[in-house]
């Protein structure tokens, strides 16, 4: 997905220079992974050098997904530069301060907080998100409060907030079974960039997620991927506005037997999508992923319909006469509801005997005692 992604960074720039965008904030999970491949570092490192050769700052803070340490590395010398990179918890509550015609806006990069790791240096009630987050944003308004009156102030978050649904996608955050924590908790700030969930979705005018600018499962089937334009007036949020991201590749969930994918017409859209598809056939299609990449080559994922079986047969007995071979043929007919053909049934039984060389294992399917 290296090409998707840099689309979705040309994009990014032609709308940071289309809108004159001063501020691009980004909530965290720069990776998906904490050590992540070679090729997305170097796609991550050249999108960032674009985007400090633009007329926009960047703040960027760690997610649930990152090595924080491992993305915070250089940040302080990468400041000057105008990218701002905040994965580390001592500086929770100290801004980046920027200002336009209206005043200063204070933008608070806040890394993810695991419950875990900062229960004990900020001596929390509990360990829980909503007790890290709820000192963080403390931190964050105790900061305010030492400010002119007139500054604005931005939050970045990573964290699951009550009232948005999740996707396949993210890596679960919950600690003691709790991984939501309220929308109240930003109470205080004139806007709230959120990170972690891949859908977008508005919990408040002034509460927001963007979503991953690309789908990474097929739950995000109908997601709508893009960004939130977000503009402050000289009282705090004035417009916000959602800016669709290109999509290079739609998903696709197909449903029906392997004839009618391969045959409905229905289905020409979805040909160059990527496809999860599952197959509604009684008695399982052979070759079935190479027939439908035919006519569609980007089909990632095949399942097929869960079926009890189909013979009406009952379960038989256990019996010293029936060898390996024959469960596994009876098992075959009982899931495909026919039997396997000559070819198959040869496979079968190479396999079978390739896995079955032990003697006392042979003794004892034929219902012998080796002495």
């Amino acid at each position: 997905m290296l090409t998707h992604q840099a689309a979705f960074i040309d994009h990014l720039l032609e709308v940071v220079d289309a809108e004159r965008v001063d501020l691009v904030a980004v909530s965290g999970d720069v990776y998906d992974r904490a050590l992540p491949p070679v090729d997305a570092v170097r796609l991550a490192d050249e999108s960032l050098v674009r985007l400090a050769g633009s007329r926009a700052k960047v703040v960027l803070t760690s997610g649930n997904h990152d090595s924080a340490q491992r993305l915070g590395f250089s940040s302080r010398l990468i400041d000057a530069a105008g990218v701002f990179i905040r994965t580390d918890i001592s500086g929770v509550g100290t801004p980046i301060s920027l200002d336009d015609e209206h005043g200063p806006v204070a933008v608070y990069g806040l890394p993810y907080l695991d419950p875990h790791a900062v229960v004990d240096p900020w001596a929390l009630p509990e360990r829980s998100h909503q007790a890290a987050l709820a000192e963080a944003m403390q931190r964050v308004r105790d900061d305010l409060a030492a400010r002119s009156s007139a500054t604005r102030s931005v939050v970045l978050a990573h964290a699951f907030v009550a009232g948005a649904a999740p996707s396949d996608s993210e890596r679960d955050i919950s600690v003691g079974g709790v991984a939501r924590v309220p929308v109240d908790v930003f109470a205080g700030v004139d806007y709230a960039a959120l990170g972690h969930l891949h859908g977008p979705h508005t919990l408040t005018d002034a509460i927001r997620y963007s979503g991953s600018p690309l789908a990474y499962s097929f739950s995000e089937a109908g997601h709508r991927k893009g960004s939130w334009l977000v503009e402050l007036g000289a009282d705090g949020l004035s417009h916000a506005e959602f800016v669709d991201a290109p999509v290079p590749r739609p998903l696709a969930r197909l449903r029906g037997s392997l004839e009618e994918l391969l045959n409905d017409p229905t289905y020409a859209a979805d040909e160059g999508a990527w496809v999860e598809a599952t197959l509604t056939d009684r008695v399982r299609p052979a070759q079935a992923m190479d027939r439908l990449r035919r006519r569609f080559p980007h089909a990632l994922l095949l399942s097929f319909d869960a079926t009890l079986p189909v013979t009406g047969l009952a379960p038989v007995a256990p019996s010293s006469v029936r060898t390996d071979h024959d469960i596994a043929r009876d098992f075959m007919t009982d899931m495909r509801g026919a039997p396997p053909d000559d070819d198959e049934t040869a496979l079968l039984f190479q396999a079978i005997d390739a896995c079955c060389a032990d003697p006392d294992v042979d003794a004892l399917v034929a219902g012998e005692v080796p002495s």
